[in-house]
């Protein structure tokens, strides 16, 4: 049966008490190691050597489903965090790429030919090097492959809020998968549990779609008892830059563009985007002008919620 990430311990599809306990009480063994992200930002040779793999991941998974690509950075960063950093070689970086996306693959059902990436770049890998690298990957993740992402929470916690209007619920869900995929890349997150980021991830999305709600929403998540409050907090404030950043690209994209309307009927998820209304934090000074831009040039936008891309 294909792994599940919203359900990685179940096969149904509703939330389960128990199996929400036990979630949380699993998520930190399918994280990477406490210090990972202390030895990345030791040297930038670390930083280096993630960029560039995940950067092969992305190549070579872009046909796939993203949950796909999302599994195998997961088993990457655990990887890497229990094993070190291995030698910034193009062929190793290469190899460790394509051998967690084959994991990734086997894992999620997914056809997966090892012929479709033989010789890009010079390189040829063949089947007992691949199956060498896999079980090297295997044993580091202790073939803890059902990996709790923070997929496995967004149910759990859109049932706080209880939003009513299916359409809502399918908004929130969208706009906050989209935001834990750009999530991921940013290393900054890495210390924060999956439960955490997925909480976050659900609040900014709230932030923007539902301004007027989202005080009530962030009451119910804070109050959780499997959500330690100052780190939801920390972790939303890391959010919040990343998301930004996001609008700052788009604001630049549809600054220069001739086609002003149809590049904001892609990135513009709704006309109440970044309206302020209680929020968590406070941007950092340096980018108050640009997070002033951005709002004012979003409550100008008309852009109906039915069109957030269905997931």
């Amino acid at each position: 049966m294909e792994f599940d990430l919203e359900n990685p311990l179940t096969d149904f599809h509703e939330p389960h008490s128990d199996t929400i306990t036990s979630l949380f009480l699993v998520e930190s063994d399918h994280m990477p190691s406490e210090n990972y992200l202390q030895s990345l930002q030791a040297t930038d040779f670390g930083i280096f050597v993630r960029q560039q793999t995940i950067s092969s991941i992305s190549k070579f998974s872009c046909n796939f489903d993203p949950l796909l690509s999302y599994l195998a950075v997961n088993y990457l960063d655990r990887f890497l965090s229990s094993q070190g950093m291995l030698q910034p070689k193009p062929w190793v970086l290469r190899l460790l790429a394509i051998s967690c996306i084959s994991l990734a693959a086997k894992m999620k059902k997914t056809e997966f030919s090892l012929a479709d990436f033989q010789g890009d770049g010079g390189f040829i890998f063949d089947t007992q090097t691949m199956e060498r690298m896999e079980i090297l990957i295997l044993g580091a993740l202790k073939w803890r492959m059902r990996s709790i992402t923070p997929f496995s929470f967004i149910s759990y916690f859109i049932s706080l809020f209880k939003v009513e209007d299916p359409s809502l619920r399918q908004a929130l869900k969208a706009r906050a998968t989209e935001i834990i995929f750009k999530a991921q890349n940013d290393i900054k997150l890495l210390e924060f549990k999956p439960s955490v980021i997925a909480a976050s991830a659900l609040l900014s999305a709230a932030h923007e779609l539902l301004p007027l709600q989202y005080p009530c929403f962030r009451s119910a998540t804070s109050n959780c008892s499997y959500v330690n409050k100052e780190e939801l907090l920390q972790c939303f404030k890391e959010m919040q830059e990343i998301v930004i950043d996001g609008y700052e690209s788009v604001l630049e994209m549809v600054s220069s563009s001739v086609t002003t309307v149809n590049v904001l009927d892609q990135k513009f998820s709704s006309s109440e985007s970044e309206k302020t209304n209680g929020t968590f934090t406070t941007m950092r000074p340096e980018r108050d002008i640009k997070r002033r831009k951005i709002i004012d040039y979003c409550g100008n936008l008309t852009v109906q919620i039915s069109r957030i891309p269905q997931y």
